[in-house]
């Protein structure tokens, strides 16, 4: 792996909904919480020294959301960063209630996302949100009113591009109807693929693929493969299957989340692992192992 200046800039850039670029290494913000995602953070100076580094490194994109706390991502988010340094685009979600810690609940009524976004333009102090994405789509809720009330606040100004979370392609079609979609954020790694079709359904629409829970190793057999790739590079198991991510499709937009600043520089550094057909084939070898 090359030695040189960490920078997010070196994975390449995306251009979110056709006009916004992104550094396609970006952070999620959920880890900059407490235990279960729940209340503060146990170190807040770290937290915020974290969300401090993130221009300096290049990252110009941050995934959080309303329930990673509650609200305690986005509070920090704002308190580190605004205002925000020119190109910051700041992605947020709505559409989950926190009954307590480790506990969600999808709520897609109307009238509950309307005051979970107001609440997010609030936390983070802006007029609008450049990203706003569904959470979860709720199967007791009809997908048109979700979605209608946050077509109606994109129309007022409030939402630039919208997006929507653990979503199936049949359910981007319906959805497609109603909105125009410029980012799904579906569970996927090296391991897991079950959404590979909706991946597709992204490059296909020039829509932003952004994977959650973006590093997993697998078996034990999986995990000396990933190290002794990382080792050719002089890299970690992590940074591999980070880069794997970036080299699997131009639209996908990683989002490692840490605490630490230490595990923040390791992320990013990342972008300077170069993996080649050899790396790739071994690899996708782990996924069939794991079929």
């Amino acid at each position: 792996m090359k030695k040189e200046k960490v920078n997010a800039a070196q994975s390449g850039t995306f251009l979110l909904g056709g006009d916004l670029p992104i550094n396609r290494m970006g952070f999620g913000a959920m880890r900059i919480t407490g235990a279960g995602i729940w209340g503060p953070p146990t170190n807040k100076t770290e937290a915020l020294r974290v969300l401090r580094c993130l221009p300096e490194l290049g990252v110009n994109f941050v995934d959080t959301a309303d329930s990673y706390g509650p609200d305690v991502s986005e509070e920090l988010i704002a308190e580190a960063l605004y205002p925000y340094p020119k190109g910051m685009v700041i992605a947020t979600k709505g559409g989950f209630m926190r009954p307590g810690p480790n506990k969600w609940k999808p709520n897609g009524k109307p009238e509950y996302l309307l005051e979970a976004l107001k609440g997010s333009l609030k936390r983070l102090k802006v007029d609008r949100i450049d990203l706003y994405q569904l959470h979860r789509i709720d199967p007791e809720v009809p997908m048109e009113d979700s979605l209608g009330v946050l077509k109606d606040a994109q129309q007022q100004g409030l939402i630039k591009y919208f997006g929507l979370s653990e979503v199936s392609v049949e359910q981007l079609d319906k959805a497609a109807q109603i909105i125009d979609i410029a980012s799904v954020q579906n569970m996927y790694n090296l391991i897991e693929r079950r959404w590979e079709d909706v991946l597709t359904w992204c490059e296909e629409h020039q829509a932003g693929f952004i994977p959650w829970y973006p590093l997993s190793a697998g078996s034990i057999d999986s995990q000396e493969i990933i190290g002794s790739i990382g080792a050719k590079h002089g890299a970690s198991g992590y940074q591999v299957a980070l880069a794997w991510l970036l080299q699997h499709s131009p639209v996908m937009l990683p989002i490692p989340g840490t605490s630490t600043t230490n595990h923040l520089e390791e992320n990013v550094a990342a972008v300077q692992v170069e993996l080649d057909e050899e790396d790739l084939s071994k690899l996708n070898e782990i996924y069939h192992m794991q079929k």
